[in-house]
């Protein structure tokens, strides 16, 4: 009896110097970092890479991770190849998941108008959870315009 509750104990103090430990580095993060806008620019050459854009899911998750979903504003705008990333998801579960994930923490999904039309994809049947308020105009333009926003810029 001694013995269990000596590891009862050990654990329960194990559990709180976790506990303690993510606080400290949460509120580390939140000092170093502090509220961040970032746009994730996917256009791959080559076409449909499963990896890449596995990749790209993961990268933006690590970023969530590193500064807080309380503290990002995230957009990832997809054009040219980048719009493959949906049609990718429409039969891979897994990205499926991921896109999943970041959008219930607020990551939103900008796809090309141009791209759609210029490669006549069907926004309802060919894509993976788009809708026409995903749509912007030109994909291109629209990174532009976020970065005059003061949103930060990266490529995964």
């Amino acid at each position: 009896m001694q013995l269990i509750r000596k590891l009862a104990a050990g654990v329960a103090a194990l559990t709180l110097t976790l506990a303690l430990t993510a606080l400290a580095t949460t509120a580390d993060a939140n000092e170093r970092y502090g509220k961040q806008k970032v746009v994730y620019h996917i256009n791959y050459p080559g076409g449909n890479d499963d990896k890449k854009y596995m990749g790209a899911m993961r990268n933006i998750q690590n970023h969530i991770n590193a500064v807080g979903a309380d503290n990002m504003e995230i957009k990832v705008v997809l054009h040219g190849n980048g719009v493959g990333l949906l049609q990718t998801a429409k039969k891979n579960m897994n990205l499926q998941g991921r896109i999943l994930e970041l959008k219930g923490q607020q990551v939103a999904f900008h796809v090309c108008a141009n791209t759609l039309r210029g490669r006549n994809i069907d926004l309802n049947n060919d894509l993976f959870d788009a809708y026409e308020e995903d749509v912007v105009p030109s994909g291109v333009a629209e990174l532009s315009y976020l970065q005059q926003q003061g949103f930060t810029y990266i490529k995964p």
